[in-house]
């Protein structure tokens, strides 16, 4: 397979049908990166052979992606108020495992931490409900629009004092950053449910009012295309609009509202070559891609991009 560069790879990828780090990693490597983004379900088990590969410079870590490594507990998994947590003891809690994981990133050598902040509390998974209702029905049936503007008006009341608490344990982190002299970015993540935290504009009022600090936007493509397609925000338009310093990116594509599937392989057009340039500018670039992606489907995904690429460039 082809050299990938300074492109890394997510374990996301084969995680689940590895229970031996090196292993998981070596199948990696097989693809041709030489980087990868150890997700959240790296466990110490996994890290015990992960460890030796990293020290002797065989795999190199893009980033890692909070809570690292894995914690078997619902109330700080991916899918939490983590950072925004109301009650105190939990924020702290949800402050110290993010230390935890910046430990790990400067450990390896990572320039990243990838972070889910947040998300606005709802009883039921709405954002299923609403997938549901949008892939039988469509976006624009009476069912959506009434289900839509009930989460919408709970969202909006709601995320401001998420992202004040949110802003607060970011400022922590970034004093606990800044105190060690670490030089490691905190990427928040574009997210793949309408009540997450953040969109394009809350990722702006977080990192403008962190200016000079490690906090940057972690753009996930995928996740930011379904969004724009359930009708949160206008992706392309904020993202050229906004400011929004970058830590890096992940790369997939979203069809309809499934996601992580290899650009242009699997859509079959070249809608893609919107996100090229912000490909290009990204200090790190992640492939997060599923398990169904096939080893010969990420090569010619890969090619494409990179093909792609160096027209954009020969452009500039």
């Amino acid at each position: 397979m082809r050299n990938k560069g300074d492109f890394s790879f997510s374990t996301c990828w084969n995680i689940k049908k590895h229970r031996d780090g090196k292993a998981m990693l070596e199948e990696i490597m097989e693809l041709g990166f030489q980087h990868v983004e150890l997700n959240y379900n790296v466990t110490r088990e996994h890290l015990a052979t992960i460890e030796p590969m990293i020290e002797r410079g065989t795999i190199g870590v893009s980033s890692v992606h909070h809570a690292f490594p894995f914690i078997d507990d619902k109330d700080f998994d991916t899918d939490s108020p983590m950072l925004g947590y109301e009650e105190e003891d939990k924020r702290r809690r949800a402050v110290d495992l993010l230390k935890q994981s910046v430990e790990y990133a400067v450990r390896y050598g990572a320039k990243a931490v990838v972070v889910h902040p947040g998300e606005v509390a709802f009883q039921g998974n709405i954002d299923a409900r609403l997938k549901e209702i949008y892939k039988n029905q469509g976006r624009d049936s009476e069912a959506y629009a009434a289900l839509w503007t009930t989460m919408l008006e709970q969202r909006q009341n709601q995320a401001p004092q998420n992202l004040e608490r949110i802003h607060r344990s970011l400022e922590e982190i970034s004093d606990f950053i800044g105190q060690r002299g670490y030089k490691v970015a905190i990427g928040i993540e574009t997210r793949a449910r309408c009540y997450q935290i953040p969109t394009l504009r809350e990722a702006e009022w977080l990192t403008s009012r962190l200016k000079g600090s490690p906090v940057g936007l972690w753009y996930d493509i995928g996740h930011a295309m379904m969004m724009d397609r359930m009708g949160l925000y206008e992706n392309l338009r904020d993202l050229q609009e906004l400011d929004l310093p970058l830590a890096g990116v992940h790369i997939h594509e979203t069809i309809g509202l499934s996601d992580h599937w290899c650009p242009y392989v699997h859509s079959g057009n070249d809608d893609f070559d919107v996100f090229l340039d912000t490909i290009r500018k990204a200090p790190v670039r992640v492939y997060e891609l599923k398990s169904a992606c096939m080893p010969e489907e990420i090569e010619q995904s890969h090619n494409q991009i990179i093909n792609k690429l160096l027209t954009l460039e020969g452009q500039a």
